[in-house]
Protein backbone atom coordinates (compact mmCIF):
# COMPACT_ATOMS: atom_id res chain seq x y z
CA UNK A 1 0.00 0.00 0.00
CA UNK A 2 1.12 3.51 -0.51
CA UNK A 3 2.08 5.54 2.07
CA UNK A 4 -0.42 7.93 3.40
CA UNK A 5 0.53 11.53 1.89
CA UNK A 6 1.91 13.75 4.80
CA UNK A 7 -0.18 16.60 7.45
CA UNK A 8 1.14 20.39 6.98
CA UNK A 9 0.20 23.09 9.24
CA UNK A 10 1.17 26.45 9.65
CA UNK A 11 3.15 28.08 12.97
CA UNK A 12 4.06 31.75 12.59
CA UNK A 13 5.25 33.45 15.94
CA UNK A 14 4.01 37.37 16.72
CA UNK A 15 5.44 39.72 18.60
CA UNK A 16 4.54 43.46 17.76
CA UNK A 17 3.96 42.73 14.29
CA UNK A 18 0.43 44.74 13.67
CA UNK A 19 1.64 45.49 9.75
CA UNK A 20 3.06 42.75 8.05
CA UNK A 21 0.73 39.84 10.12
CA UNK A 22 -2.59 40.11 7.78
CA UNK A 23 -0.36 39.42 4.04
CA UNK A 24 1.53 36.66 5.89
CA UNK A 25 -1.57 35.17 7.25
CA UNK A 26 -3.16 34.96 3.70
CA UNK A 27 -0.70 34.05 2.21
CA UNK A 28 -0.38 31.19 4.65
CA UNK A 29 -4.24 30.22 4.44
CA UNK A 30 -3.74 30.15 0.77
CA UNK A 31 -2.76 26.51 1.19
CA UNK A 32 -5.61 25.27 2.81
CA UNK A 33 -3.77 24.08 5.83
CA UNK A 34 -4.53 24.80 9.62
CA UNK A 35 -2.40 28.06 10.51
CA UNK A 36 -1.54 28.63 14.49
CA UNK A 37 -0.76 32.22 14.97
CA UNK A 38 1.03 32.07 18.67
CA UNK A 39 0.81 35.96 19.88
CA UNK A 40 3.87 36.42 22.35
CA UNK A 41 2.73 38.61 24.87
CA UNK A 42 2.34 41.34 22.04
CA UNK A 43 0.90 44.94 22.76
CA UNK A 44 -2.86 46.62 22.14
CA UNK A 45 -2.50 47.01 18.42
CA UNK A 46 -0.90 44.07 17.73
CA UNK A 47 -3.80 42.03 19.68
CA UNK A 48 -6.48 43.57 18.08
CA UNK A 49 -5.13 42.72 14.44
CA UNK A 50 -4.47 39.06 16.02
CA UNK A 51 -8.04 39.16 16.93
CA UNK A 52 -9.39 39.93 13.77
CA UNK A 53 -7.64 37.42 11.65
CA UNK A 54 -10.15 34.79 10.44
CA UNK A 55 -9.71 31.07 9.28
CA UNK A 56 -6.44 30.88 11.97
CA UNK A 57 -5.93 29.35 15.47
CA UNK A 58 -5.18 32.14 17.88
CA UNK A 59 -2.79 30.78 21.00
CA UNK A 60 -1.72 33.35 23.51
CA UNK A 61 0.82 33.95 25.95
CA UNK A 62 0.06 36.50 28.63
CA UNK A 63 3.92 38.26 28.25
CA UNK A 64 6.86 37.86 26.00
CA UNK A 65 8.02 34.68 26.46
CA UNK A 66 10.63 34.62 23.40
CA UNK A 67 10.74 33.53 19.83
CA UNK A 68 11.84 29.89 20.83
CA UNK A 69 8.76 29.51 23.78
CA UNK A 70 6.19 31.16 20.69
CA UNK A 71 7.20 27.98 18.32
CA UNK A 72 7.31 25.30 20.90
CA UNK A 73 3.36 26.49 21.68
CA UNK A 74 2.51 26.42 17.98
CA UNK A 75 4.53 23.53 17.41
CA UNK A 76 2.46 21.68 20.47
CA UNK A 77 -0.27 22.56 18.82
CA UNK A 78 -0.16 21.41 15.56
CA UNK A 79 1.06 17.79 16.50
CA UNK A 80 -2.56 17.41 16.82
CA UNK A 81 -3.55 18.04 13.57
CA UNK A 82 -0.28 18.03 11.50
CA UNK A 83 3.16 15.75 10.39
CA UNK A 84 5.36 18.63 9.62
CA UNK A 85 4.90 22.17 10.55
CA UNK A 86 6.24 25.35 8.79
CA UNK A 87 7.34 28.12 10.65
CA UNK A 88 7.74 31.82 9.19
CA UNK A 89 8.08 34.75 10.53
CA UNK A 90 5.41 37.56 10.44
CA UNK A 91 7.77 40.65 10.41
CA UNK A 92 7.06 39.71 6.36
CA UNK A 93 10.46 39.13 5.56
CA UNK A 94 9.32 35.02 4.63
CA UNK A 95 7.24 34.58 1.35
CA UNK A 96 4.84 32.55 1.88
CA UNK A 97 4.75 31.07 -1.37
CA UNK A 98 8.30 29.40 -0.55
CA UNK A 99 6.43 26.90 1.63
CA UNK A 100 5.38 24.92 -1.30
CA UNK A 101 9.17 23.65 -1.97
CA UNK A 102 9.64 22.79 1.66
CA UNK A 103 6.31 21.06 1.54
CA UNK A 104 6.84 18.86 -1.43
CA UNK A 105 11.22 18.62 -0.51
CA UNK A 106 9.79 17.11 2.72
CA UNK A 107 7.37 15.03 1.08
CA UNK A 108 10.01 13.43 -1.05
CA UNK A 109 12.44 12.65 1.28
CA UNK A 110 12.46 10.73 5.43
CA UNK A 111 11.67 12.59 8.14
CA UNK A 112 13.97 15.63 8.41
CA UNK A 113 14.40 19.42 9.66
CA UNK A 114 14.47 21.70 6.13
CA UNK A 115 15.95 25.10 6.78
CA UNK A 116 15.19 27.47 4.69
CA UNK A 117 18.70 29.00 3.13
CA UNK A 118 17.74 32.34 2.42
CA UNK A 119 19.14 33.82 -1.12
CA UNK A 120 21.11 37.48 -1.65
CA UNK A 121 22.08 37.73 1.82
CA UNK A 122 25.26 39.42 0.85
CA UNK A 123 23.41 41.92 -0.23
CA UNK A 124 23.67 45.61 0.73
CA UNK A 125 19.70 45.70 2.09
CA UNK A 126 20.76 43.00 4.48
CA UNK A 127 21.47 44.65 7.61
CA UNK A 128 25.00 44.13 8.92
CA UNK A 129 24.05 42.07 12.04
CA UNK A 130 22.35 39.64 10.32
CA UNK A 131 25.24 38.81 7.82
CA UNK A 132 27.54 39.06 10.76
CA UNK A 133 25.24 36.57 13.02
CA UNK A 134 24.81 34.23 10.40
CA UNK A 135 28.60 33.87 10.46
CA UNK A 136 28.90 33.63 13.49
CA UNK A 137 26.44 31.30 14.56
CA UNK A 138 27.03 28.76 11.43
CA UNK A 139 30.68 28.45 12.83
CA UNK A 140 29.35 27.67 16.51
CA UNK A 141 26.59 25.49 15.61
CA UNK A 142 29.13 23.31 13.44
CA UNK A 143 32.09 23.68 17.00
CA UNK A 144 28.87 22.23 19.16
CA UNK A 145 28.17 19.22 16.78
CA UNK A 146 25.84 20.69 14.78
CA UNK A 147 25.13 19.82 11.06
CA UNK A 148 27.52 22.28 8.70
CA UNK A 149 24.64 24.87 7.26
CA UNK A 150 25.22 27.72 5.62
CA UNK A 151 22.24 29.68 7.30
CA UNK A 152 21.54 28.40 10.66
CA UNK A 153 19.80 31.15 11.85
CA UNK A 154 17.12 31.30 9.04
CA UNK A 155 13.86 31.22 10.83
CA UNK A 156 12.02 29.79 7.47
CA UNK A 157 11.94 25.92 8.51
CA UNK A 158 9.64 22.66 8.23
CA UNK A 159 9.94 20.62 11.27
CA UNK A 160 8.89 17.18 11.40
CA UNK A 161 6.27 16.65 14.34
CA UNK A 162 6.34 15.09 17.37
CA UNK A 163 10.16 14.77 16.82
CA UNK A 164 11.37 18.07 17.23
CA UNK A 165 9.56 18.69 20.88
CA UNK A 166 11.39 15.63 21.87
CA UNK A 167 14.76 16.80 21.58
CA UNK A 168 14.91 18.43 25.10
CA UNK A 169 15.54 22.25 23.81
CA UNK A 170 16.29 24.61 27.04
CA UNK A 171 16.60 28.13 25.01
CA UNK A 172 13.21 30.24 24.95
CA UNK A 173 14.35 32.89 22.78
CA UNK A 174 16.55 33.59 19.10
CA UNK A 175 18.39 30.81 20.74
CA UNK A 176 16.15 28.12 19.81
CA UNK A 177 16.95 27.62 16.11
CA UNK A 178 20.08 27.44 16.62
CA UNK A 179 20.25 24.91 19.51
CA UNK A 180 17.53 22.68 18.02
CA UNK A 181 19.77 22.14 14.60
CA UNK A 182 22.23 20.75 17.38
CA UNK A 183 20.40 18.58 19.12
CA UNK A 184 18.94 17.44 15.83
CA UNK A 185 22.46 16.20 14.88
CA UNK A 186 23.22 14.64 18.74
CA UNK A 187 20.07 12.39 18.16
CA UNK A 188 20.13 11.39 14.66
CA UNK A 189 17.28 13.47 13.23
CA UNK A 190 18.50 14.77 9.90
CA UNK A 191 18.92 18.60 8.97
CA UNK A 192 19.09 19.89 5.51
CA UNK A 193 18.84 22.98 3.94
CA UNK A 194 16.41 24.00 0.97
CA UNK A 195 16.75 27.17 -0.47
CA UNK A 196 14.13 30.36 0.04
CA UNK A 197 13.88 33.89 -0.32
CA UNK A 198 13.84 37.25 1.74
CA UNK A 199 12.79 40.13 1.90
CA UNK A 200 14.42 42.74 4.41
CA UNK A 201 12.49 45.91 3.05
CA UNK A 202 8.53 44.40 2.93
CA UNK A 203 5.70 46.75 2.64
CA UNK A 204 5.40 48.96 5.49
CA UNK A 205 8.77 48.56 6.80
CA UNK A 206 10.37 45.26 8.56
CA UNK A 207 10.26 45.26 12.00
CA UNK A 208 12.44 43.10 14.45
CA UNK A 209 13.21 42.08 18.15
CA UNK A 210 15.93 40.90 17.87
CA UNK A 211 19.20 42.71 19.71
CA UNK A 212 22.52 42.75 18.44
CA UNK A 213 24.15 42.52 22.32
CA UNK A 214 22.09 41.36 24.38
CA UNK A 215 21.09 37.95 21.41
CA UNK A 216 24.37 37.72 21.33
CA UNK A 217 25.42 37.10 24.79
CA UNK A 218 22.46 34.67 24.90
CA UNK A 219 23.94 32.43 21.40
CA UNK A 220 26.87 32.95 23.38
CA UNK A 221 25.79 31.52 26.56
CA UNK A 222 23.84 28.59 24.69
CA UNK A 223 26.57 27.77 22.38
CA UNK A 224 29.13 27.36 25.60
CA UNK A 225 26.31 25.17 27.18
CA UNK A 226 26.31 23.03 24.03
CA UNK A 227 30.34 22.71 23.66
CA UNK A 228 30.41 21.77 27.65
CA UNK A 229 27.66 19.25 27.19
CA UNK A 230 29.46 17.86 24.01
CA UNK A 231 32.64 17.61 25.36
CA UNK A 232 31.76 16.59 29.04
CA UNK A 233 28.46 14.45 28.54
CA UNK A 234 28.84 10.75 26.43
CA UNK A 235 27.19 10.72 23.05
CA UNK A 236 24.96 7.83 23.97
CA UNK A 237 23.31 9.98 27.11
CA UNK A 238 23.24 12.87 24.67
CA UNK A 239 21.45 10.85 21.94
CA UNK A 240 18.73 10.23 24.09
CA UNK A 241 15.07 11.09 23.34
CA UNK A 242 12.54 13.06 25.55
CA UNK A 243 9.20 10.55 25.89
CA UNK A 244 6.41 12.40 24.12
CA UNK A 245 5.34 15.50 24.51
CA UNK A 246 1.88 16.06 26.24
CA UNK A 247 -1.11 17.02 24.74
CA UNK A 248 -0.99 21.06 23.77
CA UNK A 249 -2.86 23.73 26.42
CA UNK A 250 -6.36 25.30 24.60
CA UNK A 251 -6.30 27.94 22.52
CA UNK A 252 -6.41 31.25 23.36
CA UNK A 253 -9.16 31.12 20.23
CA UNK A 254 -10.29 30.28 16.76
CA UNK A 255 -10.63 32.68 13.90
Amino acid sequence: MAAAAPRFAFVIPVFDHPRSLPGVVAGARAYGLPVFVVDDGSGAESRAVVDSLAGVTVLRHARNLGKGAALRTGLAAAVGVADYAVCLDADGQHDPADAAGLMRAAAAGPRRILVGRRRGMTGESVPWTSRFGRKFSNFWVWASGGPPLADTQSGYRLYPLPEVLRLGSRARRFQWEVEIVVLARWKGLPVEEHEVGVVYSPPGGRVSHFRPWTDFWRNAGTFMRLIFTRLFVPRARRARWLPAPPPAARPAGDG
